[in-house]
């Protein structure tokens, strides 16, 4: 007999530990709340987590890419290719940056861009290609970095749900001309808001730093300093994208962690794995040898053609049940401002459109409880063990 939750259970809530909770208590105290050593050190950290030369840590993802795509001088009217199935940050920052995002299918088994469709979407105007390691599963670097290279094409990495993922033992973030990450709230771990740049190459770096901070030449930790004060001077059009050392301090403390993180959602994975074995749904394909899974997403697709309900049906149930879920994602094309400003139309991605229709994504936290994962488990085999034989 299934026994619904007291209380709710949030998607994607972080763990936040002791030592980064006094630590912003002290930062508070400090004075400096900006931009200053803090997010040096976590720049320097990452750099060598990652092993590239190069770290820029900024306020999101979003603006990683959207300041990527302008330090590689995409032009108005040029074209980067990118999924449907993924979030909306990663067209729109296209889309400030000047070019015109392209579309190209997924596989309905990884989930990520495909490869023969890139090479469909190729036309004289395409300037780059940004890959999504979707849900931290890597996308086919080999075969896209070869078309990248066969038609002189940058590859931006979208990274966001992916900084512990390798493929073919490389780190995930290392194959790609420029990467970039996320440390929202619900990621493998957190700033609350964040994002880093990594690339190997010094007049990238220097644009997206440069552009982070309104164009300025000189950071305010460098102005402001008891070194020496320095007027600023603005070398070129800019933003406002720096990471405060308020997020940083956050990161410094997450980021040893990673791996600890990343085993305890491993358990979790295998016990979601264990526990929907036999009910009618797809569960996340296994990792290809040599890969490393992120695991930041635990993805389901629904077999609504044997469920009594659609896959909306099923987030309204389990949120009865108090259970926290989300979907990952609504094909952008599906979405009104593509379709209007683009172009885009049902069945122009069908693969994307398949996985639309059936994914939902479980919690998958570190800080679930053993008693959390046994009550997101009773939840879905309730919905789904009641649905299952039965047309919609």
């Amino acid at each position: 007999m299934y026994k619904k939750r007291k209380d709710f259970l949030v998607f994607g809530a972080p763990l936040i530990e002791e030592p980064e909770i006094k630590e912003i208590t002290d930062i508070l105290r400090s004075g400096w709340i900006g931009t200053g050593p803090k997010a040096k050190r976590f720049e320097e950290m990452f750099r060598r987590y990652k092993l590239r030369k190069y770290a820029i840590a900024l306020n999101s993802c979003t603006a990683a890419l959207h300041l990527s795509i302008r330090a590689i001088d995409i032009q108005n009217g040029d074209e980067v290719i990118l999924p449907s199935m993924t979030f909306a940050g990663t067209a729109n920052a296209v889309i400030h940056a000047g070019g015109r995002p392209v579309f190209a299918d997924c596989r309905r088994d990884t989930m990520t861009i495909d490869p023969e469709d890139i090479r469909r979407k190729i036309t004289s105007k395409t300037k780059a290609i940004i890959p999504v390691h979707f849900a931290g599963r890597p996308c086919d670097m080999d075969e896209i970095l070869a078309i990248a290279k066969r038609y002189r094409l940058k590859v931006i990495e979208d990274c966001a749900h992916a900084i512990e993922a390798e493929y073919k033992g490389k780190k995930i973030g290392t194959l790609g001309d420029l990467a970039c990450f996320s440390f929202y709230v619900t990621k493998n771990i957190t700033t609350c808001e964040g994002g880093m740049v990594i690339t190997d190459d010094s007049a990238y770096s220097e644009k997206i730093k440069i552009r982070a901070m309104q164009g300025l030449a000189e950071d305010a930790w460098t102005r402001f300093s008891d070194k020496s004060h320095k007027h600023y001077e603005v070398v070129c059009d800019g933003y406002k994208c720096n990471m405060t050392d308020l997020q940083a301090v956050i990161g410094i403390h997450q980021l040893p962690r990673i791996d600890k993180y990343w085993r305890r959602r491993k358990e979790i994975w295998g016990r979601y794995d264990e526990a929907f074995r036999d009910l009618p749904l797809a569960m996340p394909l296994p990792v290809a040898p040599g890969d490393r899974h992120a695991l930041h997403l635990y993805t389901l697709l629904l077999d609504i053609d044997n469920l009594k309900m659609t896959r909306d049906c099923f987030l309204k149930e389990m949120i009865k049940r108090n259970i926290g879920i989300s979907v990952h994602y609504i094909a952008l094309h599906l979405h009104p401002y593509y379709r209007n400003n683009f172009g885009y139309r049902p069945g122009d991605f069908p693969n994307a459109e398949w996985i639309s229709e059936r994914t939902v994504s479980l919690p998958l936290s570190p800080k679930l409880a053993a008693e959390d994962v046994e009550d997101v488990i009773s939840a879905v085999v309730d919905i789904v063990g009641h649905g299952k034989n039965k047309n919609t």
